[in-house]
C-alpha cells in the first residue's frame, strides 16, 4: 500500500541508491509513528544525494511538461555525481579498422546460418579492450577512499539504449576469458535481454569498464562520462570510409580506407596522461591489426 509518490520519497542505501528491504521496513515503521500525513523518508547519513538544481521557469502554453521516470532521475543524479567525483579527461585516437571490417562482412552471412545470430562489432570491441585490460591492470580499478583497488575480473560494461531512451549498462563478465563466438553470444543476449527489460541484477553489477558505441547513432566523437565507481570508460565511433596515407615497403600511397575514433574518458586522479593514453593505443592497435584470415570455428 505504497504509492508512487511515496516510492519516489524513500531514500536508498543499495548500490546506486537502490531500495532494499531494510529501507523499505524502516519506511514503513516510521510511517506508523508520525502523526504528519506528509510522510518524508529519514535520511541516512551515509547516503548522500545530489538534488537536480533548478532553473528560472519560462513556460508558454504551447510547451509540454514531462515528469521524469524513476530511472531517468536516477542517471541524472549519477551523471553529476560522476562529474564531481572523478576529475575528467579525454583523449581520442583515429583507427584503421579496415581489416576488421573487411573480416566481418566476410564470415557474417555464415556466421548468422551457423549461430543463429548477426554479429557485430562490439564482441570485437570487447575483445580489444579486454586484451589491453590485461596489458594495463590500473585501468581496470576502483577507488576506495585514498585506496586503490585493483580488480582481479576483467568485466567490461555495454552501454545499450533501451525503446525509452533510457540508457542501461549491463556487464560482460570475465571478458578477457571468452573467445570470439562467447562475446559475441553474451554481448548478443544481453542487448536482447536489455531491450526487453529482462535483465537482473546480477546482468548490471560488478562492471570494471565500460564500452559505449556512439557509432550506432552516426556520431564519430564522443566525451562519455564515467560509470562509476569505475576510472574509464571508452567510446567507439562511427566507422566511415576516409582516404589514408598507407605505408608500403615500396612507398607511400592513398588509399580508401575504414577509419574510426576511439574516444576514452578516465579518471585524472589516478590515470595520468602517459598511462591513459597508452591504453587507447593499445586498444587502437589491437582494432588495427586484427587478423584478416582469422577462421571461423571453435576457436575464432
Amino acid at each position: 500500500n505504497i504509492s508512487s509518490q511515496e516510492l519516489e520519497s524513500i531514500s536508498g542505501t543499495g548500490k546506486n541508491n537502490r531500495l532494499t528491504k531494510t529501507d523499505l521496513l524502516d519506511h514503513l515503521q516510521n510511517r506508523k509513528t508520525t502523526s504528519n500525513s506528509n510522510i518524508v523518508a529519514p535520511i541516512k547519513k551515509d547516503v548522500q544525494t545530489t538534488p537536480i538544481q533548478q532553473v528560472a521557469k519560462s513556460i508558454s502554453g504551447a510547451d509540454e511538461i514531462i515528469e521524469m521516470d524513476r530511472m531517468r532521475k536516477l542517471i541524472a543524479d549519477n551523471m553529476i555525481k560522476s562529474k564531481q567525483i572523478s576529475a575528467h579527461v579525454t583523449s581520442m585516437l583515429e583507427v584503421d579498422v579496415t581489416n576488421m571490417v573487411q573480416w566481418r562482412n566476410k564470415v557474417k552471412d555464415d556466421f548468422q546460418k551457423k549461430q543463429g545470430y548477426k554479429i557485430t562489432f562490439t564482441p570485437l570491441f570487447v575483445e580489444a579492450v579486454a586484451k589491453a585490460l590485461r596489458d594495463f591492470p590500473m585501468i581496470n580499478i576502483s577507488i576506495d577512499g585514498d585506496k586503490i583497488i585493483v580488480k582481479k575480473d576483467i568485466n567490461i560494461g555495454i552501454a545499450v539504449a533501451l525503446p525509452t531512451g533510457n540508457l542501461i549498462v549491463p556487464v560482460v563478465k570475465n571478458a578477457d576469458e571468452l573467445n570470439l563466438i562467447g562475446l559475441a553470444k553474451v554481448t548478443n543476449d544481453l542487448a536482447v535481454k536489455a531491450r526487453n527489460n529482462k535483465l537482473s541484477f546480477e546482468d548490471i553489477e560488478g562492471g570494471t569498464f565500460t564500452l559505449t558505441n556512439i557509432g550506432t547513432f552516426g556520431n564519430a566523437i564522443g566525451t562519455p562520462i564515467i560509470n562509476q565507481p569505475e576510472v574509464a570508460i571508452m567510446s567507439t565511433g562511427l566507422v566511415q570510409k576516409k582516404p589514408a596515407v598507407i605505408e608500403t615497403p615500396q612507398g607511400d600511397t592513398i588509399g580508401i580506407r575504414h577509419m574510426m575514433f576511439l574516444s576514452m574518458s578516465y579518471d585524472h586522479r589516478v590515470v595520468d596522461g602517459m598511462l591513459g593514453g597508452s591504453f587507447l593505443r593499445r586498444v587502437g592497435d589491437y582494432l588495427e591489426n586484427f587478423d584478416i584470415n582469422r577462421q571461423l570455428g571453435n576457436n575464432y
